[in-house]
């Protein structure tokens, strides 16, 4: 039997920020640039997400920067750890990444950094990986998200012709969390308020008049009401799972680490309990 080939070692890339930008109160802009983005391929998918590398405060890592190395040199306290967000827009004649980061004051790890972060400050991540792009031969669209999955709602909008059927509903603490987009389509915008997340989404769903037609649909935010949305699509309306999208970002309760160790156990089971026999 021949051998595999070696794992080839993922290299991360460097960046700089060029600039950032408050949205919302709630909405941090971050954009990125410089030659370390010479090799970044995007633009494929609407979805695209990379991991954003932050290392272990206090700890200094040897350059040039080796992730392979620092695994195997420290002690795994001090690995960098990675957090994942929606790449809301490339430009690649500027060679600039834009990413927008849900901001909850000192909570968390991604969303501070964003909101600290200055022009010049280095940033290491992995990807852009993806999977989702707007299906133009689908008769409609449905496109449902909390604000986790504002950025790639964005895109997906901006990426569909003028004059495509759309169903866009984003729910976001209140109208103060709104988004100008540029896109034809209207966004339902829906304000939670101290409703739980996804719990008024899910309601504006189900109570939805579906067009006729086949739907490409395109469901992300808290897995909670992502696994609601999905028992709605793919059980009760028969959905083909080719035509959705649909994943749990984050779980509240959860923070990255604990949500990625436990995700694909949770989608498993969310798979076994939903599917439907084929007709």
């Amino acid at each position: 039997m021949a051998e595999r080939p070696a794992r080839r070692p993922r290299k991360p890339h460097t960046a700089h920020v060029v600039r950032t930008e408050r949205l919302t109160p709630h909405m941090q802009r971050v954009v990125l640039g410089g030659d370390g983005l010479a090799e970044i391929t995007a633009g494929t998918y609407t979805d695209h997400y990379v991991k954003i590398l932050f290392g272990a405060e206090g700890v200094t890592y040897p350059e040039p920067f080796d992730l392979e190395r620092i695994r195997e040199e420290f002690p795994r306290e001090q690995w960098p750890v990675t957090r994942t967000y929606t790449v809301r827009a490339w430009n690649p004649e500027l060679r600039e990444l834009t990413l927008d980061f849900v901001v909850h004051g000192d909570e968390g790890l991604a969303g501070p950094w964003a909101v600290r972060a200055r022009p010049g400050d280095v940033v290491r991540f992995m990807g852009p990986g993806g999977g989702y792009a707007p299906d133009t031969a689908a008769d409609w669209h449905l496109l449902a998200g909390d604000e986790s999955a504002l950025p790639a709602v964005a895109a997906a909008l901006e990426a569909l012709p003028a004059d495509a059927e759309v169903r866009a509903f984003v729910e976001v603490a209140g109208p103060e969390e709104e988004q100008k987009l540029d896109s034809p389509a209207e966004v339902v915008w829906l304000h939670r308020g101290d409703r739980p997340v996804g719990e008024l989404l899910v309601e504006t769903v189900r109570a939805l008049e579906f067009p006729e037609g086949r739907v490409h649909a395109f469901v992300h935010g808290e897995a909670g009401f992502v696994k609601d949305l999905r028992a709605l699509l793919r059980v009760e309306r028969s959905i083909p799972r080719e035509d959705l999208s649909i994943s749990g970002y984050w779980r509240l309760g959860h923070n990255e680490d604990g949500w990625q160790a436990s995700k694909r156990e949770w989608n498993a089971q969310v798979e076994a309990e939903q599917e439907t026999p084929a007709p």
